[in-house]
Protein backbone atom coordinates (compact mmCIF):
# COMPACT_ATOMS: atom_id res chain seq x y z
CA UNK A 1 0.00 0.00 0.00
CA UNK A 2 1.89 2.85 -1.52
CA UNK A 3 1.10 6.45 -0.91
CA UNK A 4 -0.79 6.10 2.26
CA UNK A 5 -0.36 8.60 5.05
CA UNK A 6 1.33 8.44 8.53
CA UNK A 7 -1.44 7.97 11.34
CA UNK A 8 -2.06 7.21 14.27
CA UNK A 9 -4.03 5.65 16.91
CA UNK A 10 -4.36 5.17 20.69
CA UNK A 11 -3.33 2.27 23.04
CA UNK A 12 -5.17 1.98 26.00
CA UNK A 13 -3.02 -0.20 28.35
CA UNK A 14 -2.42 -1.02 32.54
CA UNK A 15 0.14 1.09 33.41
CA UNK A 16 -1.22 4.09 31.10
CA UNK A 17 -2.37 5.07 27.58
CA UNK A 18 0.28 5.23 24.86
CA UNK A 19 -0.09 6.52 20.73
CA UNK A 20 0.96 4.16 18.58
CA UNK A 21 2.56 6.35 15.81
CA UNK A 22 2.96 4.44 12.29
CA UNK A 23 4.75 6.04 9.26
CA UNK A 24 3.71 7.06 6.04
CA UNK A 25 4.15 4.65 3.05
CA UNK A 26 6.50 5.89 0.15
CA UNK A 27 4.40 8.87 -1.79
CA UNK A 28 2.38 9.52 1.96
CA UNK A 29 2.25 12.52 3.84
CA UNK A 30 3.92 13.23 7.30
CA UNK A 31 2.24 14.27 10.22
CA UNK A 32 1.99 16.91 11.91
CA UNK A 33 2.28 17.94 15.55
CA UNK A 34 -0.85 20.35 15.69
CA UNK A 35 -3.18 17.64 14.13
CA UNK A 36 -1.54 15.10 16.91
CA UNK A 37 -2.08 17.78 19.74
CA UNK A 38 -5.52 18.43 19.16
CA UNK A 39 -6.69 14.88 18.62
CA UNK A 40 -5.14 13.78 22.50
CA UNK A 41 -6.42 16.79 24.08
CA UNK A 42 -10.21 15.67 22.48
CA UNK A 43 -9.45 12.59 23.71
CA UNK A 44 -8.49 13.85 27.24
CA UNK A 45 -5.17 12.68 27.17
CA UNK A 46 -3.36 15.84 28.37
CA UNK A 47 -0.16 14.86 30.03
CA UNK A 48 2.18 14.05 26.92
CA UNK A 49 5.40 15.35 26.50
CA UNK A 50 5.56 17.79 23.58
CA UNK A 51 8.97 17.59 23.06
CA UNK A 52 9.01 13.64 23.00
CA UNK A 53 5.87 13.88 21.06
CA UNK A 54 7.07 15.76 18.53
CA UNK A 55 10.52 14.07 18.31
CA UNK A 56 8.37 10.62 17.96
CA UNK A 57 6.19 11.40 14.73
CA UNK A 58 9.87 12.06 12.95
CA UNK A 59 10.67 8.47 13.38
CA UNK A 60 10.52 6.72 9.98
CA UNK A 61 9.46 3.41 11.82
CA UNK A 62 6.59 2.44 14.02
CA UNK A 63 6.69 3.47 17.76
CA UNK A 64 4.61 4.20 20.57
CA UNK A 65 5.13 7.16 23.00
CA UNK A 66 3.00 7.80 26.49
CA UNK A 67 0.61 10.55 26.48
CA UNK A 68 -1.52 10.33 29.33
CA UNK A 69 -3.81 7.97 31.19
CA UNK A 70 -7.77 7.37 30.48
CA UNK A 71 -7.35 3.97 31.52
CA UNK A 72 -9.94 1.56 31.26
CA UNK A 73 -12.02 4.18 28.73
CA UNK A 74 -11.58 2.89 25.06
CA UNK A 75 -11.49 5.58 22.44
CA UNK A 76 -13.93 5.21 19.14
CA UNK A 77 -13.08 5.95 15.41
CA UNK A 78 -13.80 9.33 15.12
CA UNK A 79 -14.65 11.65 12.40
CA UNK A 80 -13.96 15.41 11.72
CA UNK A 81 -15.28 17.23 9.00
CA UNK A 82 -13.96 20.48 7.53
CA UNK A 83 -15.78 22.76 4.93
CA UNK A 84 -13.53 24.61 2.38
CA UNK A 85 -14.30 28.12 2.52
CA UNK A 86 -16.29 28.94 -0.98
CA UNK A 87 -18.32 26.39 0.75
CA UNK A 88 -17.98 23.49 -2.15
CA UNK A 89 -16.46 20.60 -0.63
CA UNK A 90 -16.73 19.07 2.77
CA UNK A 91 -13.77 17.24 3.54
CA UNK A 92 -13.78 14.43 5.95
CA UNK A 93 -10.71 12.79 7.88
CA UNK A 94 -10.18 10.19 10.45
CA UNK A 95 -8.72 8.51 13.41
CA UNK A 96 -8.67 5.27 14.41
CA UNK A 97 -10.40 4.11 17.90
CA UNK A 98 -8.65 2.07 19.78
CA UNK A 99 -8.72 -1.82 20.46
CA UNK A 100 -12.15 -2.43 21.27
CA UNK A 101 -13.40 0.76 19.96
CA UNK A 102 -16.60 1.40 17.85
CA UNK A 103 -16.32 1.62 14.01
CA UNK A 104 -18.15 4.49 12.70
CA UNK A 105 -20.79 3.65 10.08
CA UNK A 106 -22.00 5.07 6.67
CA UNK A 107 -25.41 6.41 8.19
CA UNK A 108 -23.40 7.72 11.14
CA UNK A 109 -21.33 9.46 8.16
CA UNK A 110 -24.35 10.57 7.06
CA UNK A 111 -26.02 11.77 10.02
CA UNK A 112 -23.22 13.68 10.83
CA UNK A 113 -23.24 15.41 7.75
CA UNK A 114 -26.93 16.17 8.22
CA UNK A 115 -26.06 17.90 11.33
CA UNK A 116 -23.73 20.14 9.79
CA UNK A 117 -26.45 21.23 7.33
CA UNK A 118 -24.79 19.68 4.58
CA UNK A 119 -27.23 18.05 2.35
CA UNK A 120 -26.50 19.11 -1.33
CA UNK A 121 -23.88 17.22 -3.53
CA UNK A 122 -23.56 13.84 -1.12
CA UNK A 123 -20.49 11.42 -2.52
CA UNK A 124 -21.85 8.14 -1.91
CA UNK A 125 -18.96 6.08 -3.96
CA UNK A 126 -16.35 8.03 -2.39
CA UNK A 127 -17.95 7.44 1.45
CA UNK A 128 -17.81 3.52 0.19
CA UNK A 129 -14.67 3.93 -1.05
CA UNK A 130 -13.75 4.74 2.18
CA UNK A 131 -15.58 2.15 4.26
CA UNK A 132 -14.03 -0.62 2.08
CA UNK A 133 -10.12 0.69 1.90
CA UNK A 134 -9.74 2.68 5.07
CA UNK A 135 -6.97 5.61 5.58
CA UNK A 136 -6.56 7.58 8.16
CA UNK A 137 -5.26 10.97 8.52
CA UNK A 138 -6.33 11.46 4.96
CA UNK A 139 -8.97 14.24 3.71
CA UNK A 140 -12.09 12.66 1.66
CA UNK A 141 -14.19 14.87 0.02
CA UNK A 142 -17.61 13.50 0.69
CA UNK A 143 -19.79 16.22 -0.24
CA UNK A 144 -18.97 18.19 -3.26
CA UNK A 145 -20.65 21.33 -4.48
CA UNK A 146 -21.72 22.35 -8.24
CA UNK A 147 -20.07 24.79 -9.76
CA UNK A 148 -21.88 27.51 -11.56
CA UNK A 149 -21.71 28.30 -15.29
CA UNK A 150 -19.98 31.58 -16.29
CA UNK A 151 -21.47 33.57 -18.56
CA UNK A 152 -19.79 36.17 -21.24
CA UNK A 153 -19.07 39.75 -21.46
CA UNK A 154 -20.93 42.03 -23.80
CA UNK A 155 -18.33 43.32 -26.41
CA UNK A 156 -18.81 46.02 -28.83
CA UNK A 157 -17.73 45.08 -33.01
CA UNK A 158 -16.49 48.37 -34.94
CA UNK A 159 -16.87 48.46 -38.28
CA UNK A 160 -14.74 51.63 -38.87
CA UNK A 161 -10.69 51.83 -38.84
CA UNK A 162 -10.33 51.91 -34.63
CA UNK A 163 -6.23 51.87 -35.38
CA UNK A 164 -4.63 54.44 -35.81
CA UNK A 165 -1.24 53.13 -36.29
CA UNK A 166 -0.57 54.59 -40.25
CA UNK A 167 1.74 56.01 -41.42
CA UNK A 168 2.52 59.52 -43.11
CA UNK A 169 3.46 59.65 -47.06
CA UNK A 170 7.40 59.94 -47.41
CA UNK A 171 8.44 62.09 -50.17
CA UNK A 172 10.72 61.26 -52.94
CA UNK A 173 13.55 63.45 -51.18
CA UNK A 174 12.86 61.63 -47.96
CA UNK A 175 11.08 64.45 -46.46
CA UNK A 176 7.64 63.88 -44.99
CA UNK A 177 4.10 65.03 -46.29
CA UNK A 178 2.36 66.14 -43.23
CA UNK A 179 -0.74 67.42 -45.91
CA UNK A 180 -0.84 63.43 -46.77
CA UNK A 181 -1.31 61.94 -43.30
CA UNK A 182 -3.84 59.18 -44.10
CA UNK A 183 -5.23 58.68 -40.74
CA UNK A 184 -8.83 59.30 -41.29
CA UNK A 185 -11.49 56.37 -40.98
CA UNK A 186 -14.00 57.83 -43.46
CA UNK A 187 -17.68 56.72 -43.52
CA UNK A 188 -20.62 57.50 -45.48
CA UNK A 189 -24.36 58.12 -44.50
CA UNK A 190 -26.07 54.91 -43.66
CA UNK A 191 -23.03 53.11 -43.02
CA UNK A 192 -23.02 50.47 -40.00
CA UNK A 193 -20.46 51.95 -37.40
CA UNK A 194 -20.88 49.64 -34.44
CA UNK A 195 -23.04 46.52 -32.64
CA UNK A 196 -23.29 45.48 -29.47
CA UNK A 197 -23.55 41.64 -28.67
CA UNK A 198 -25.03 41.57 -25.32
CA UNK A 199 -23.88 39.38 -22.65
CA UNK A 200 -24.38 35.67 -21.52
CA UNK A 201 -25.33 35.84 -17.26
CA UNK A 202 -24.37 31.88 -17.10
CA UNK A 203 -26.00 29.52 -15.02
CA UNK A 204 -25.94 29.26 -10.78
CA UNK A 205 -24.67 26.34 -9.10
CA UNK A 206 -24.87 24.90 -5.68
CA UNK A 207 -22.83 24.57 -2.77
CA UNK A 208 -23.09 21.52 -0.55
CA UNK A 209 -25.99 23.63 1.78
CA UNK A 210 -27.95 23.35 -0.98
CA UNK A 211 -27.52 27.49 -1.39
CA UNK A 212 -27.19 28.90 -4.90
CA UNK A 213 -24.14 29.95 -6.11
CA UNK A 214 -23.99 32.75 -8.51
CA UNK A 215 -21.88 32.75 -11.71
CA UNK A 216 -19.54 36.18 -11.61
CA UNK A 217 -21.18 38.95 -12.55
CA UNK A 218 -20.78 39.54 -16.40
CA UNK A 219 -20.15 42.98 -18.21
CA UNK A 220 -23.01 44.49 -19.71
CA UNK A 221 -22.33 47.42 -22.61
CA UNK A 222 -24.05 50.14 -24.24
CA UNK A 223 -23.08 52.02 -27.38
CA UNK A 224 -22.15 55.35 -26.44
CA UNK A 225 -22.16 57.94 -29.67
CA UNK A 226 -21.98 61.08 -30.13
CA UNK A 227 -23.67 63.75 -33.01
CA UNK A 228 -24.22 62.43 -36.39
CA UNK A 229 -25.16 59.34 -35.03
CA UNK A 230 -28.54 56.79 -35.34
CA UNK A 231 -29.26 53.96 -32.84
CA UNK A 232 -31.20 50.98 -34.46
CA UNK A 233 -34.80 50.25 -33.13
CA UNK A 234 -33.55 47.25 -30.82
CA UNK A 235 -30.87 49.57 -29.37
CA UNK A 236 -28.36 46.76 -30.90
CA UNK A 237 -26.21 49.03 -33.80
CA UNK A 238 -25.62 52.41 -34.74
CA UNK A 239 -25.21 54.35 -38.20
CA UNK A 240 -23.57 57.45 -39.35
CA UNK A 241 -26.25 60.15 -40.30
CA UNK A 242 -23.50 61.99 -42.58
CA UNK A 243 -20.58 61.54 -44.65
CA UNK A 244 -17.46 62.22 -42.94
CA UNK A 245 -15.10 60.52 -40.57
CA UNK A 246 -15.62 58.02 -37.63
CA UNK A 247 -13.44 57.72 -34.57
CA UNK A 248 -13.57 55.93 -31.94
CA UNK A 249 -12.36 57.98 -28.17
CA UNK A 250 -12.46 56.84 -24.83
CA UNK A 251 -15.19 54.18 -25.72
CA UNK A 252 -17.20 56.70 -27.69
CA UNK A 253 -18.07 56.82 -31.39
CA UNK A 254 -17.97 60.22 -33.03
CA UNK A 255 -18.64 61.23 -36.50
CA UNK A 256 -17.52 64.61 -38.06
CA UNK A 257 -17.21 65.80 -34.68
CA UNK A 258 -14.63 68.44 -35.38
CA UNK A 259 -13.62 71.48 -33.13
CA UNK A 260 -11.91 74.58 -35.74
CA UNK A 261 -9.96 77.04 -34.39
CA UNK A 262 -9.69 79.28 -37.53
CA UNK A 263 -6.50 81.18 -36.37
CA UNK A 264 -4.18 81.02 -33.62
CA UNK A 265 -5.08 79.68 -30.13
CA UNK A 266 -4.15 82.62 -28.03
CA UNK A 267 -5.79 85.74 -26.12
CA UNK A 268 -8.88 85.78 -28.51
CA UNK A 269 -9.55 82.34 -27.56
CA UNK A 270 -8.54 81.13 -24.36
CA UNK A 271 -7.48 77.25 -23.37
CA UNK A 272 -9.20 74.66 -25.65
CA UNK A 273 -10.64 71.89 -23.70
CA UNK A 274 -13.22 69.77 -26.03
CA UNK A 275 -14.67 66.19 -25.79
CA UNK A 276 -13.68 65.92 -29.59
CA UNK A 277 -11.50 66.34 -32.48
CA UNK A 278 -9.96 69.31 -32.40
CA UNK A 279 -8.09 71.30 -35.79
CA UNK A 280 -5.74 74.81 -35.66
CA UNK A 281 -5.73 76.67 -38.53
CA UNK A 282 -2.80 79.07 -36.88
CA UNK A 283 -0.06 78.58 -34.02
CA UNK A 284 -0.54 77.66 -30.49
CA UNK A 285 0.98 80.79 -28.91
CA UNK A 286 3.21 80.25 -25.38
CA UNK A 287 1.44 79.83 -22.33
CA UNK A 288 -1.86 78.14 -23.72
CA UNK A 289 -2.99 74.82 -23.78
CA UNK A 290 -5.53 72.19 -25.99
CA UNK A 291 -6.85 69.36 -24.87
CA UNK A 292 -8.95 67.25 -26.64
CA UNK A 293 -10.80 63.90 -25.89
CA UNK A 294 -9.85 62.94 -29.85
CA UNK A 295 -7.14 64.28 -32.18
CA UNK A 296 -5.25 67.29 -32.18
CA UNK A 297 -4.35 69.20 -35.60
CA UNK A 298 -1.96 71.99 -35.50
CA UNK A 299 -1.16 74.00 -38.76
CA UNK A 300 0.94 75.92 -37.54
CA UNK A 301 4.09 76.42 -34.83
CA UNK A 302 3.07 75.33 -30.91
CA UNK A 303 5.22 77.55 -28.77
CA UNK A 304 5.92 76.56 -24.93
CA UNK A 305 2.04 75.13 -24.87
CA UNK A 306 0.59 72.05 -23.58
CA UNK A 307 -0.92 69.89 -26.26
CA UNK A 308 -2.83 66.45 -24.65
CA UNK A 309 -5.33 64.19 -26.81
CA UNK A 310 -7.07 61.07 -26.04
CA UNK A 311 -6.01 60.09 -29.94
CA UNK A 312 -3.52 61.72 -32.44
CA UNK A 313 -1.09 64.87 -32.15
CA UNK A 314 0.09 65.98 -35.51
CA UNK A 315 1.60 69.29 -35.48
CA UNK A 316 2.46 70.32 -39.26
CA UNK A 317 5.36 72.94 -38.44
CA UNK A 318 6.95 71.53 -35.27
CA UNK A 319 7.19 72.65 -31.79
CA UNK A 320 9.80 75.25 -30.12
CA UNK A 321 8.83 74.10 -26.39
CA UNK A 322 11.43 77.09 -24.33
CA UNK A 323 11.68 73.46 -22.60
CA UNK A 324 8.31 74.34 -21.31
CA UNK A 325 6.46 73.12 -24.40
CA UNK A 326 4.93 69.52 -23.58
CA UNK A 327 2.67 67.25 -26.26
CA UNK A 328 0.89 64.26 -24.94
CA UNK A 329 -1.33 61.91 -26.69
CA UNK A 330 -2.60 58.31 -25.96
CA UNK A 331 -2.08 58.04 -29.97
CA UNK A 332 1.01 58.35 -32.17
CA UNK A 333 2.37 61.70 -32.50
CA UNK A 334 3.50 63.46 -36.03
CA UNK A 335 5.25 67.23 -35.52
CA UNK A 336 7.73 68.90 -38.22
CA UNK A 337 10.40 69.26 -35.40
CA UNK A 338 10.36 68.79 -31.84
CA UNK A 339 12.79 71.33 -29.93
CA UNK A 340 13.72 71.79 -26.00
CA UNK A 341 10.23 70.32 -25.50
CA UNK A 342 8.86 67.29 -23.94
CA UNK A 343 6.89 64.81 -26.12
CA UNK A 344 4.63 61.34 -24.53
CA UNK A 345 3.20 59.42 -27.22
CA UNK A 346 1.11 56.39 -26.49
CA UNK A 347 2.13 54.97 -29.91
CA UNK A 348 4.59 55.86 -32.23
CA UNK A 349 6.67 59.88 -32.55
CA UNK A 350 7.59 61.03 -36.56
CA UNK A 351 9.48 64.28 -37.06
CA UNK A 352 12.26 65.48 -38.89
CA UNK A 353 14.41 66.40 -36.00
CA UNK A 354 14.63 66.31 -32.09
CA UNK A 355 17.11 68.85 -30.44
CA UNK A 356 17.66 68.94 -26.47
CA UNK A 357 14.26 67.21 -25.71
CA UNK A 358 12.83 64.19 -23.77
CA UNK A 359 10.62 61.87 -26.38
CA UNK A 360 9.01 58.78 -25.42
CA UNK A 361 6.87 56.72 -27.20
CA UNK A 362 5.32 53.36 -26.55
CA UNK A 363 6.63 51.59 -29.93
CA UNK A 364 8.87 53.57 -32.60
CA UNK A 365 10.53 57.00 -32.27
CA UNK A 366 11.28 57.92 -36.74
CA UNK A 367 13.71 60.45 -37.25
CA UNK A 368 13.94 60.53 -40.50
CA UNK A 369 12.99 63.53 -42.34
CA UNK A 370 15.82 65.88 -44.69
CA UNK A 371 17.45 66.71 -41.39
CA UNK A 372 16.64 63.07 -39.18
CA UNK A 373 19.11 64.29 -36.05
CA UNK A 374 18.65 63.35 -32.68
CA UNK A 375 20.88 65.76 -30.66
CA UNK A 376 21.28 66.15 -26.76
CA UNK A 377 17.74 64.87 -24.33
CA UNK A 378 16.66 61.77 -23.69
CA UNK A 379 14.96 59.40 -26.59
CA UNK A 380 12.49 56.62 -25.30
CA UNK A 381 11.13 54.01 -26.71
CA UNK A 382 9.75 50.46 -26.53
CA UNK A 383 10.90 48.93 -29.68
CA UNK A 384 13.14 51.24 -32.26
CA UNK A 385 14.46 54.65 -32.54
CA UNK A 386 15.73 55.46 -35.95
CA UNK A 387 17.41 58.75 -37.20
CA UNK A 388 19.94 59.67 -39.37
CA UNK A 389 22.58 61.69 -37.29
CA UNK A 390 22.36 60.53 -33.06
CA UNK A 391 24.59 62.69 -31.06
CA UNK A 392 26.91 66.18 -31.95
CA UNK A 393 30.72 66.16 -32.76
CA UNK A 394 30.03 68.84 -30.11
CA UNK A 395 29.34 66.22 -27.17
CA UNK A 396 25.87 66.90 -26.28
CA UNK A 397 24.50 64.75 -23.80
CA UNK A 398 22.37 62.36 -25.91
CA UNK A 399 20.43 59.12 -23.86
CA UNK A 400 18.29 56.59 -25.79
CA UNK A 401 16.78 54.10 -24.24
CA UNK A 402 14.76 51.15 -26.14
CA UNK A 403 13.45 47.57 -25.00
CA UNK A 404 10.84 48.29 -22.90
CA UNK A 405 8.06 50.94 -22.97
CA UNK A 406 8.63 53.95 -21.15
CA UNK A 407 5.59 53.13 -18.59
CA UNK A 408 6.05 49.92 -17.81
CA UNK A 409 10.08 50.54 -17.43
CA UNK A 410 9.45 53.19 -14.86
CA UNK A 411 6.43 50.98 -13.17
CA UNK A 412 9.52 47.93 -13.17
CA UNK A 413 11.30 50.13 -11.50
CA UNK A 414 8.90 51.34 -8.56
CA UNK A 415 7.91 47.47 -7.90
CA UNK A 416 11.38 46.34 -7.73
CA UNK A 417 12.08 49.21 -5.03
CA UNK A 418 8.87 48.15 -3.21
CA UNK A 419 9.70 44.10 -2.97
CA UNK A 420 13.00 45.07 -1.92
CA UNK A 421 12.08 47.27 0.90
CA UNK A 422 9.07 44.93 2.24
CA UNK A 423 11.56 42.03 2.01
CA UNK A 424 14.13 43.63 3.98
CA UNK A 425 11.24 44.44 6.72
CA UNK A 426 10.18 40.53 6.33
CA UNK A 427 13.66 39.24 6.76
CA UNK A 428 13.86 40.95 10.06
CA UNK A 429 11.24 40.10 11.92
CA UNK A 430 11.72 36.56 10.65
CA UNK A 431 14.85 35.48 13.01
CA UNK A 432 12.86 37.20 16.03
CA UNK A 433 10.07 34.74 15.39
CA UNK A 434 11.95 31.87 15.17
CA UNK A 435 13.69 33.06 18.41
CA UNK A 436 10.25 32.85 20.52
CA UNK A 437 8.82 29.73 18.62
CA UNK A 438 12.42 27.85 19.47
CA UNK A 439 11.56 28.94 22.66
CA UNK A 440 7.89 27.86 23.48
CA UNK A 441 9.45 24.14 21.60
CA UNK A 442 12.09 23.91 24.90
CA UNK A 443 9.02 24.65 26.79
CA UNK A 444 9.92 27.88 27.79
CA UNK A 445 6.90 30.38 29.12
CA UNK A 446 6.34 33.72 27.47
CA UNK A 447 4.64 36.22 29.19
CA UNK A 448 1.44 37.94 28.14
CA UNK A 449 3.11 41.19 26.76
CA UNK A 450 5.73 39.03 24.87
CA UNK A 451 3.08 37.04 23.12
CA UNK A 452 0.72 39.52 22.05
CA UNK A 453 4.22 41.19 20.36
CA UNK A 454 4.83 38.07 18.80
CA UNK A 455 0.85 37.99 17.78
CA UNK A 456 1.77 41.79 16.53
CA UNK A 457 4.82 40.60 14.45
CA UNK A 458 2.99 37.73 12.91
CA UNK A 459 0.36 39.76 11.37
CA UNK A 460 2.90 42.16 10.36
CA UNK A 461 4.71 39.64 8.27
CA UNK A 462 2.00 38.20 6.83
CA UNK A 463 0.61 41.26 6.08
CA UNK A 464 4.02 42.42 4.09
CA UNK A 465 3.94 38.82 2.84
CA UNK A 466 0.62 39.42 1.16
CA UNK A 467 1.67 42.85 0.02
CA UNK A 468 4.52 41.26 -2.00
CA UNK A 469 2.80 38.49 -3.34
CA UNK A 470 0.19 40.43 -4.75
CA UNK A 471 2.48 42.33 -7.19
CA UNK A 472 4.86 39.75 -8.11
CA UNK A 473 3.32 38.22 -10.85
CA UNK A 474 2.89 42.08 -12.60
CA UNK A 475 6.80 42.01 -11.05
CA UNK A 476 7.76 38.93 -12.97
CA UNK A 477 6.36 39.66 -16.42
CA UNK A 478 7.69 43.20 -16.56
CA UNK A 479 10.90 41.44 -15.02
CA UNK A 480 10.68 39.25 -18.53
CA UNK A 481 9.71 41.86 -20.79
CA UNK A 482 12.70 43.27 -19.64
CA UNK A 483 15.09 40.59 -19.73
CA UNK A 484 13.81 39.01 -23.28
CA UNK A 485 12.76 41.95 -25.23
CA UNK A 486 15.54 41.12 -28.23
CA UNK A 487 13.76 42.75 -31.10
CA UNK A 488 14.55 46.20 -29.11
CA UNK A 489 16.91 48.27 -31.92
CA UNK A 490 18.76 51.47 -32.59
CA UNK A 491 19.39 52.41 -35.91
CA UNK A 492 21.28 55.16 -37.74
CA UNK A 493 21.42 55.31 -41.36
CA UNK A 494 24.59 58.36 -41.19
CA UNK A 495 26.49 58.56 -37.90
CA UNK A 496 26.36 58.07 -34.08
CA UNK A 497 29.06 60.49 -32.22
CA UNK A 498 31.15 59.79 -29.67
CA UNK A 499 29.39 59.86 -25.94
CA UNK A 500 26.02 58.85 -26.96
CA UNK A 501 24.87 56.73 -24.03
CA UNK A 502 22.66 53.85 -25.58
CA UNK A 503 20.39 51.69 -23.48
CA UNK A 504 18.54 48.58 -24.35
CA UNK A 505 16.42 46.85 -21.83
CA UNK A 506 18.36 46.39 -19.00
CA UNK A 507 22.13 46.73 -21.08
CA UNK A 508 23.73 50.16 -21.57
CA UNK A 509 27.17 51.39 -23.63
CA UNK A 510 28.53 54.48 -24.29
CA UNK A 511 30.05 54.84 -27.75
CA UNK A 512 34.02 55.19 -27.46
CA UNK A 513 33.83 56.44 -30.80
CA UNK A 514 32.18 57.76 -33.94
CA UNK A 515 30.26 55.02 -36.23
CA UNK A 516 28.40 55.57 -39.39
CA UNK A 517 25.66 53.09 -40.99
CA UNK A 518 25.14 50.83 -37.73
CA UNK A 519 22.57 49.24 -35.75
CA UNK A 520 22.91 48.32 -32.36
CA UNK A 521 20.82 45.58 -30.59
CA UNK A 522 21.11 43.35 -27.99
CA UNK A 523 22.29 40.00 -28.25
CA UNK A 524 23.04 37.58 -25.73
CA UNK A 525 23.46 40.35 -22.67
CA UNK A 526 25.19 42.70 -24.51
CA UNK A 527 24.81 45.54 -27.29
CA UNK A 528 26.12 44.15 -30.72
CA UNK A 529 26.84 46.87 -33.05
CA UNK A 530 26.83 45.84 -36.41
CA UNK A 531 26.71 47.63 -40.15
CA UNK A 532 23.56 48.37 -42.41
Amino acid sequence: MSQRNAYFRIHVKEEGTFLQIIPAQPGGKALEIAEVTAYLERCGCKEFNLKELNQAIMIPHETEVYVGNIYPLQVNEEMTIRISLDKMNAYCRFYPSSEGGTQVTVKEILSDLAMKGITNGIRQEEILHFMNDKEYCTDYVFAMGKMPVHGKDAKIEYFFNTNLNLKPKYNEDGSVDYRELNVISHVNAGDLLARVIKEDPGRPGSDIYGKDVLPRTVKKMKLEYGNNIRLSEDGTEIYSEVTGHASLVNDKVFVSDVYEVPADVDNSTGNINYLGNVTIKGNVKGGFSVIAKGDVIVEGVVENALIQAGGQIIVKRGIHGMTKGILRAEGNIMCKFIENATVISGGYVETDSILHSRVSAATEIHVKGKNGFITGGVIQAGNLVEAQTIGSDMGASTRIEVGVEPEKKARFMELQKFIQQENKAISQIRPILMNYSEKLANGETLTKEIIQYIEQLTQAMKAKQEEVEAVQDEYAQLHTILLHNNNARVQVSKTIYTGVTICISEVSLVMKENRDHCQLAKNQGEIIISTL
